[in-house]
Formats: structure tokens, C-alpha cells, sequence
């Protein structure tokens, strides 16, 4: 039982952290074209991320029994998991890169579970879960980002050529207010889910294994013979992904929204809707996509066609560079921390 309280601590720390880690994928636009002060900007998409946190449960189920067989995960793996994506959110927190807090969350699933199987690699479900669901999209998502961005930003230039830079300023000025809110909607129903899996998890393994044996019976709501999301569990990940929210992440909103491409805000409600576009439809999909990948290279896209070479590519690179070692690093953090907790069983 203890070990299950540390889990749900873990996870919620994770889901604090995610929230202000990725605060900027729903505000970094429109705090950089001053749409929004940074305190309104944040109190929006605080809000609008919790409404997309009570929305669905598909994003969940994919985490918690569509990526790792979950009859060899333990109590361990978990909090090994969860403390692994914590360590990788926080260091890329501090260096300003806008990592995928999904990527490390499941990279470090991947590699405790490894550990728990004794490297059983059958254990990991690559057909039906990590390459439909995560390889792929981590492939196809930012480049569809950065093509429908461009796309996007193309059409809307072509449609108000005649229009005066005032008139374009102050309609998109307010239908960014619009792309904001729509584009903090969909990174709840995406991300705040995944902490949802993993504690549901959590409570599928505790019961499976007896853990909860014994206990008085108000406590008979952790008990889940089969995997669900329980109502509680929801409530609790979408309120402290809107708590983290609120706190703001802004070594994060300054790299998205100004080192790597200026922006006005016709751009971010091109670059904000795009994206809303694409984690909306994954979510539906189930897929636990990394929303922070495809708002940056919507911005990417965008900026792209304002003028490319406008676009800082070194900061680019960085970026990039992020994202690819997410999953490795992650991965290899939490074999070894489910390594060295399973030396003691």
C-alpha cells in the first residue's frame, strides 16, 4: 500500500510538471504576438486544459495496457517509469527545450518494464502499441505539423493580400484568443490522459498482485480486477495538469514563442490551429501524441513561409536534438533505476 501511495505521488508530480512543462505548447504564441499578458495567457489555458482532461479515456487505455504486456509490470516499474520522465521533464525544463513529456513518460515505461521481464523484449507490445501508436506518429506528426502549418499560413496570406496590416493585426489579434483556447483543449484530452493510464495501471497491478488485501473497505475503490479509468483518477490528473498549468513554464514559452521564429498573430492562430487540428484527431485515435513536437513545427511551418530563413534553425537543431534522445534516454534511466529496485526482491 505504500509503495502504491508512492506511485500516486510520483504520478502526480509528473502530472504537475507536465503542466508547466507544457504550459507552452498552448500559450507561447499568443504571449509572444501580446495577444494575452502571460498572467491571462496561463489562466486560459489552465482552464481549457482541464476541460480537455474530462474529456474521453482513449489516450489512457493506450498508456496503461497498449504499450508494455501489463501481467509483468509491478509496483516498482511504475514508480521507476514515473521518476525516470520526471528527472528527463525537468532537466529539458531547465535548458528551455521543449521536450515531449509523453515520449519520456512511455520511454520510461518501456525500459522498467524491460527490467521487471528481465529483458523480454516480448514484453514490449510493438505491433499493436509502440510502432502504430508512438514510432510512427513521432514521425508523421511533425512533419504533418510543419506542412499543414505552412499550408495554412500560405492560404491566409493569399486570402488578406489586400487587407490592411491593422485589419489582419486586430481580427487575428481576437481569433487567436480562439486557436489558444482550442489548442490547450486538445493538449488536455492528449496529455493529462496518459497520468490517467498509468495510475489506473498502478491500480490494475496493486489488485492483481493482493496488495490491497486487507484494507478496511473504504477503500474498496482501489480495487480493479479489470483495467479502468476510474472517475476519481480522472479528476485528480485533470486538476493537477490545470494546477501545473497555472504555475507556467516560461524558459519554455521563450523558446517556442520568440528564439525561434517572431511572430505576429496571424502566425500563432495559424500555427495554434494546426496543431489543435492534429492532437484532436489523435486523441480521438487514441494515439498518445507529443503535443510539444507538433505545435513546434507548426511554428516552424508557419515561420517557414513568412520568410525561412526567419526561422532560427540552430534553435531548430537543439530542439530536434531533444526529441530524438527522449526515448533512449528515458528508456535507459529507468532499466537501470527498475534494475537496481528489483535486486532487492
Amino acid at each position: 500500500m505504500i509503495l502504491f501511495l508512492l506511485v500516486v505521488l510520483a504520478a502526480v508530480a509528473f502530472e504537475y510538471i507536465n503542466g508547466f512543462h507544457d504550459a507552452a505548447n498552448a500559450i507561447a504564441t499568443v504571449v509572444s504576438t501580446k495577444v494575452l499578458t502571460p498572467r491571462q495567457a496561463i489562466a486560459l489555458a489552465a482552464f481549457f486544459n482541464l476541460t480537455g482532461a474530462l474529456m474521453g479515456t482513449a489516450v489512457a487505455s493506450t498508456i496503461g495496457k497498449g504499450m508494455v504486456d501489463p501481467e509483468v509490470v509491478t509496483m516498482p516499474t511504475i514508480f521507476c517509469a514515473l521518476l525516470s520522465a520526471i528527472v528527463w521533464n525537468l532537466i529539458t525544463w531547465w535548458l528551455g527545450l521543449p521536450s515531449s513529456s509523453s515520449h519520456a513518460l512511455i520511454g520510461g515505461l518501456c525500459g522498467a518494464a524491460l527490467a521487471s521481464a528481465r529483458n523480454d523484449w516480448s514484453v514490449l507490445k510493438w505491433q499493436t502499441g509502440l510502432m502504430p501508436k508512438v514510432v510512427l506518429p513521432m514521425i508523421t506528426s511533425p512533419i504533418l505539423g510543419f506542412i499543414m502549418g505552412g499550408v495554412l499560413m500560405f492560404l491566409l496570406l493569399v486570402m488578406l493580400r489586400s487587407s490592411t496590416p491593422h485589419s489582419v493585426h486586430s481580427i487575428f489579434g481576437k481569433l487567436q484568443l480562439v486557436s489558444a483556447a482550442w489548442m490547450a483543449h486538445s493538449h488536455g484530452t492528449n496529455d493529462a490522459q496518459k497520468t490517467m493510464g498509468i495510475i489506473a495501471l498502478a491500480l490494475f497491478t496493486g489488485t492483481q498482485s493482493g496488495a490491497f488485501n486487507g484494507l478496511p473497505g473504504v477503500f474498496n475503490f482501489l480495487h480493479t480486477p479489470e483495467f479502468q479509468i476510474a472517475d476519481w483518477v480522472i479528476i485528480l490528473c485533470a486538476g493537477t495538469m490545470a494546477a501545473g498549468t497555472a504555475a507556467g513554464g516560461w524558459r519554455i514559452i521563450r523558446t517556442l514563442g520568440h528564439k525561434m521564429v517572431k511572430l505576429q498573430p496571424v502566425h500563432g492562430f495559424a500555427a495554434e490551429t494546426t496543431a489543435a487540428v492534429i492532437i484532436q484527431a489523435a486523441s480521438s485515435y487514441g494515439i498518445p501524441l507529443s503535443t510539444t513536437h507538433v505545435i513546434s513545427t507548426s511554428i516552424m511551418g508557419v515561420g517557414a513561409v513568412k520568410r525561412f530563413s526567419g526561422v532560427k534553425w540552430t534553435v531548430v537543431e537543439r530542439i530536434v536534438w531533444a526529441w530524438i534522445l527522449t526515448l533512449p534516454i528515458t528508456g535507459l534511466i529507468s532499466y537501470a533505476l527498475a534494475r537496481a529496485a528489483h535486486a532487492f526482491d
